[in-house]
């Protein structure tokens, strides 16, 4: 029904363009895109234009800007509060007008996920245990294990955990309440407490739908995220991606993200994965491949027959490398692959439900039957049999060798000069034996003599089937009767409890355990040089023979004499291959045509026999990890966290302000607010705040760390009775406008020309002065006068915040002039009610000679229109010409009324709603 309904509407909105066939060769992730826009066309922020241009994807690619309004939004604590506040904040300007507050919610569904708040305070230290394989070393736990990793029985939560959410719930008690008001007050709003898990996992594992359901319409989940991993999601069919504050918070108030319609490259899987490859193999391959594609600012979509060999935490975790390869996601369609991990995850009817509904409007790719007449941007075919195992070493982590080349390859290193990987070992020194006595027996080290290996999961843990497949190969080995030698200083160190409680469900710890890697405990330890001692036995031989010995361990980082001043050659292995050549004892192995060992039945045992398959593998995360940690996360979901559970917080529809609160606090943004729409403002003789040149950040503009003693954050914080030790960080209040505004500017790499060296420091041009920003600001803002900023090229690069817009608008800012804006900034000086104003192409402050100390006045007309040129008149006479970067006409009324926040407060307060209809409230998770 959901299918006959939206063809229906789509043949209302286009008439006979939009048929079948052309969906069918539309990318599917485009699909999603020409759904959204369908269900969502209301003629004002959707329009027809853009069905139509969706559909006509191909001519207008990377031409056509189109809206996009995702299924949901996911938010973070850090970026979830300032929202949040100024939800709360548009409530009090709402209910002053005499209008219904409880009717300001958000109208798209939002998730905010409480996790960034922890810290870690209190740590506990145990003695590692093990005997001879894990030495007399002190190790720090820093965290809580779901079971005992020395007596593998079920404990109760340690003292380290309790105090640390004390911790917690003390610094940020605050927020906490804010927060459980939230989850109260407002419709559309779920909140996940702290101590449930890290906003990306929740995501995956728990807020996943697939499909939604809302007011008897179904259609494609998909999500914009503040946090960095959303892409993520793309590899289980949803996309999504990461947005700015002030970008979700638009989505929130249901206004689309704005994109141009990009290009997707189509990357196509063939081949079958070598049986050696690990999952970290694989996701390393495809990623060389598609940044060496150049593939920037495209969508990736994947097809072929290999997609079906990638399990879904495979395709998590190439998606999640988007970055690496600056795609803007990766995208996997829904198959069967997808449908068996969320069998895991959802019940019987809700999976029969997603598959019909994917099916019915072609979002579900088969690899079994004919492919799709699909087409791209480009296609990229990567062989996933090219994808061999590595390692990296003997120095430097970016040395990679094949596996299969390692013996050759050592033996080179042995004879190279010194330098990046030589040792200049001579020849009659190369084929050099020393044996001694460890425990009573007689053994022999020799040049690549492993004496080191650490299996360490801190690198691994977003795809547990690197841990599973040594585990596995353990068992294996164990039951072949294959030991490791007892010399070896071998070590388990999982990156958090989970990991054991994985390895324990699936019945390999005890397996690792026999062969010497037991867990010594949960921290930084041999990859930070924090290796037990080895044996003095060992030490004098590789002395005596001077020998290059050989350490192994599953981290990223490593360099020569790292783990140990002794043992010089140090290799990054995956954790099977690091158990593997343990077993060996040696890095001179062809692992092909050599024998692990011998079996107890004296029986040559080769790495094949007992590597075990993908399948294999695949079957035990599935079936131990996956749905372990689903149920876990659902029973934390359910029952709460004690300190969540026990706030107190108000019932009230308004959020009663504390004057006292240093965290929380209503911010100006709705001052001086009316129903009617202001007429158009002129700026007239503003002074220019600061004189910048290319590049500048937005770490430069609102700086997200620790706040500074030194600096007007800190003197207000100390005015308010605090100390150092309790101001905590720019993003940890981000929900208090009087310390942002005051960190904006605030970095101390700030180059303003007006200083000439780096700097959080201004000329207040008046008196001559030098001051900081905010006291500079603050008195032009005191004397009436407004402002504007000058840059160059790139103005507001990198990570998108939602105080580098907000902070200079409470600064006084009206006008940002720049050569160049990074599109995202730009959209966010918009929503702020800032103009972005670029200089004509050729010109920039220097050719036209300003100094930055002129006064700057800039007339708008009654009439603005997108992408239209504006006049600067100077105080020294002259004038240059500026193009108003709003780029469609939707931004010239949320710039006329001041802003995105004070848009949808005054339709609230003209009409008594906001300004569309967006989505029904939420139907339950699955």
């Amino acid at each position: 029904s959901s299918s006959i309904h939206h063809q229906c509407k789509s043949e209302s909105l286009t008439g006979q363009s939009l048929t079948w066939f052309n969906v069918y060769r539309l990318p599917l992730s485009i699909r999603v895109f020409l759904e959204a826009a369908i269900r969502n066309c209301d003629g004002f922020y959707t329009t027809e234009g853009d069905v139509e241009n969706i559909l006509d994807w191909q001519q207008q690619q990377d031409k056509a800007e189109v809206p996009f309004t995702p299924a949901r939004v996911l938010l973070q604590d850090f970026t979830g509060i300032p929202a949040m506040v100024d939800l709360a904040a548009m409530r009090d300007a709402v209910a002053k007008h005499g209008e219904d507050p409880s009717l300001v919610n958000p109208k798209c569904p939002t998730d905010l996920i409480v996790d960034h708040s922890l810290q870690i305070d209190f740590s506990k230290w145990l003695p590692s245990r093990g005997g001879s394989h894990c030495g007399a070393a002190v190790q720090q736990i820093e965290n809580t294990p779901l079971l005992c990793p020395f007596h593998l029985k079920p404990v109760s939560e340690t003292e380290t955990a309790v105090k640390n959410q004390e911790m917690e719930l003390i610094r940020n008690k605050e927020r906490l309440q804010f927060f459980k008001w939230c989850s109260k007050a407002f419709k559309n709003v779920n909140v996940v407490p702290p101590d449930v898990g890290a906003v990306h996992q929740v995501n995956l594992e728990y807020l996943s739908r697939v499909a939604q359901v809302s007011d008897g319409v179904i259609y494609p989940d998909s999500v914009v995220g503040t946090d960095s991993h959303t892409t993520m999601i793309n590899g289980l069919g949803i996309l999504g991606w990461g947005v700015g504050g002030i970008e979700s918070e638009a989505v929130m108030l249901g206004q689309p993200v704005s994109l141009t319609l990009p290009q997707v490259v189509g990357c196509k899987l063939v081949g079958s994965i070598n049986p050696l490859s690990t999952s970290i193999d694989i996701v390393l391959g495809i990623t060389k491949h598609l940044r060496q594609a150049g593939i920037a600012g495209r969508f990736v979509e994947f097809f072929g027959p290999g997609v079906s060999q990638l399990s879904a935490p495979d395709r998590t975790t190439i998606a999640n490398m988007c970055p690496e390869y600056n795609a803007t996601v990766s995208f996997f369609p829904i198959d069967r692959v997808t449908l068996k991990h969320f069998k895991k995850t959802s019940d019987h009817e809700k999976l029969e439900l997603m598959e019909s509904y994917m099916k019915a409007v072609k979002l579900f790719r088969s690899y079994e039957e004919p492919p799709e007449d699909v087409q791209y941007s480009e296609v990229i075919e990567i062989n996933l049999s090219s994808m061999v195992p590595h390692v990296s070493g003997p120095k430097r982590p970016q040395d990679r060798v094949a596996v299969s080349n390692m013996k050759a390859d050592f033996q080179s290193c042995l004879e190279e000069k010194v330098g990046f990987k030589g040792f200049h070992i001579s020849k009659e020194k190369q084929e050099t034996r020393v044996p001694f006595l460890h425990c009573g027996q007689e053994y022999q080290l020799v040049h690549g003599s492993v004496v080191i290996a650490a299996v360490i999961s801190c690198t691994n843990n977003c795809n547990p089937s690197v841990m599973l497949t040594a585990g596995l190969l353990a068992k294996k080995a164990v039951e072949a009767g294959l030991t490791v030698k007892p010399y070896i200083r071998t070590s388990l160190a999982p990156g958090s409890g989970m990991v054991t409680h994985y390895l324990n469900s699936s019945g390999v710890l005890p397996y690792f355990s026999q062969l010497g890697f037991q867990v010594i405990g949960y921290g930084c330890a041999t990859c930070v040089g924090n290796t037990a001692p080895l044996p003095d036995a060992v030490v004098d031989a590789i002395k005596q023979g001077d020998l290059v010995t050989c350490g192994l361990l599953s981290g990223n980082r490593h360099f020569e004499g790292r783990l140990c001043d002794c043992v010089r050659a140090n290799y990054l292995a995956s954790p099977p291959l690091v158990v593997a050549y343990a077993i060996a004892g040696t890095v001179g192995i062809d692992f092909e045509k050599e024998p692990l060992g011998l079996s107890s039945s004296g029986k040559e045992v080769y790495l094949s026999d007992i590597w075990p398959s993908r399948e294999e593998v695949q079957q035990t995360e599935e079936d131990t990890v996956i749905s372990s940690v689903f149920k876990d996360l659902r029973g934390r979901m359910e029952k709460g966290n004690t300190f969540w559970n026990n706030i107190e917080s108000p019932d009230s529809v308004v959020f009663p302000w504390d004057p006292k609160s240093t965290y929380i606090r209503c911010p100006p943004f709705f001052s001086n607010l009316s129903k009617e729409l202001p007429a158009p403002q002129s700026i007239e003789n503003a002074h220019a705040l600061l004189f910048l040149g290319d590049k500048v950040s937005t770490d430069h503009i609102s700086p997200a760390g620790s706040i500074a003693r030194a600096s007007t954050a800190a003197k207000y914080l100390q005015s308010r009775r605090l100390t150092p030790r309790e101001f905590n960080s720019y993003g940890a209040r981000r929900g208090n406008d009087a310390v942002m505004t005051r960190g904006t500017f605030a970095s101390i790499k700030l180059l303003n020309r007006f200083i000439g060296k780096p700097s959080p420091k201004t000329l207040h041009i008046p008196s001559g002065q030098t001051l900081d920003v905010f006291e500079a600001a603050d008195r032009y803002q005191r004397d009436g006068v407004p402002l504007v900023i000058l840059a160059g090229k790139e103005y507001g690069s990198g990570n998108s915040r939602d105080w580098v817009a907000k902070g200079p608008y409470l600064l006084g800012v009206r006008a940002v002039i720049a050569e160049s804006f990074e599109k995202l900034h730009k959209s966010q000086l918009v929503g702020m009610g800032i103009m972005p104003l670029q200089f004509l192409p050729g010109q920039s402050a220097d050719s036209l000679e300003l100094s930055g100390k002129e006064r700057f006045s800039i007339v708008l007309p009654e009439s603005l229109s997108p992408r239209q040129q504006l006049t600067v008149k100077t105080s020294k006479g002259t004038s240059f010409s500026v193009t108003a970067l709003f780029d469609s006409q939707i931004d010239v009324i949320i710039f006329q009324h001041g802003g995105l926040l004070r848009y949808v407060a005054q339709t609230f307060l003209r009409s008594g709603s906001q300004p569309r209809a967006g989505a029904a409230e939420r139907a339950p998770c699955p």
